[in-house]
């Protein structure tokens, strides 16, 4: 009894509010996303997911895919040369952010574009989801020097949002050639969470630990705060875009009001609903995530 107690407050202490949503205001977020015409991902995820939870989303395409990564013969376009102008145009005209929400980038030059806009809007909140590997291996558009510079945008996060793999490159260690990209103990995942925040991120969701115990598990975390566990059931596939499905709702969830640790728990239950809903669709081993049907829950967090 007395450590489920511990385990309650540590959870109530924990699950901080980062934003306060004042009565009818629609806060605006800008999405530092790619557009991915087909496989559900980036801001065909972030567009849906906020806007269901009555944010203005303000998208800012980092680069433009025919289709995910996974799929033969994919088309990239780099938007880089375009963002500078594209962001000035919006200053001019006086747009205001509440939250700076970056995923997915196509250049190194991208993420001096993200400390641009968190300079022009100083009280926005900066959430980072570090795409750039999973499960050991780095995802085939990233060079040496793309993730060297998402490491350095992950230590100005105000959220941060990596899976195992993203966690070990912006701490310079190992990829999983021990724990095969997901599988780590509790103290190891503390160790981590730990190491991020002493980098300079604020808070930390450590995404996906999976032990082979039907459980997949996030662990929460923030400055001078206990590191906490959320968890949800784990499903024996997996689907293109889920991580960006995860930080969307997070995000959705935060900017509703909601605290951290039942943002993150929230995040975990939504897209295992919606991988249980995508395996009843034909080839939904490619088509990437399905959640559609499922936004009304996030539109219930505004209640």
């Amino acid at each position: 009894m007395a450590s489920n107690e511990t385990a309650e407050n540590e959870r109530e202490l924990a699950n901080v509010k980062l934003y306060d949503r004042a009565g009818a205001y629609i806060p605006r977020v800008a999405a530092v996303h790619d557009l991915c015409g087909y496989g559900k991902c980036s801001l065909g995820v972030a567009i849906p997911v906020l806007s269901a939870a009555g944010c203005d989303v303000c998208p800012v395409p980092t680069g433009l895919f025919s289709s995910h990564t996974a799929f033969p013969g994919w088309y990239m376009h780099d938007t880089t040369a375009m963002l500078r102008d594209y962001l000035d145009a919006w200053r001019d005209i006086g747009v205001d952010i509440d939250a700076v929400y970056s995923g997915f980038l196509g250049a190194p030059e991208q993420v001096d574009v993200i400390l641009n806009l968190y300079e022009t809007y100083p009280d926005a909140l900066r959430v980072v989801d570090p795409v750039m590997a999973d499960h050991g291996k780095i995802y085939p558009t990233y060079t040496p020097e793309l993730c060297d510079a998402m490491a350095h945008l992950a230590c100005s996060a105000d959220i941060l949002t990596p899976n195992l793999t993203e966690a070990a490159i912006i701490l310079g260690e190992p990829i999983g050639e021990s724990w095969g990209g997901v599988n780590i103990d509790d103290a190891e995942a503390h160790r981590m969470v730990n190491a991020l925040l002493e980098r300079g991120a604020k808070h930390v969701v450590l995404k996906g630990v999976q032990r082979g115990d039907g459980v997949i598990r996030n662990f929460v975390g923030g400055r001078e705060l206990p590191i906490v566990e959320v968890h949800n059931d784990y499903v024996d596939y997996m689907l293109h875009g889920t991580g960006d499905v995860y930080a969307s709702c997070l995000l959705a969830a935060v900017m509703a009001g909601q605290g951290i640790a039942d943002a993150a728990q929230f995040a975990g239950e939504f897209v295992l609903a919606s991988m249980e809903v995508s395996a009843q669709q034909p080839d939904f081993r490619d088509r990437g995530v399905n959640f559609e049907s499922l936004l009304g829950r996030v539109t219930e967090l505004l209640r």
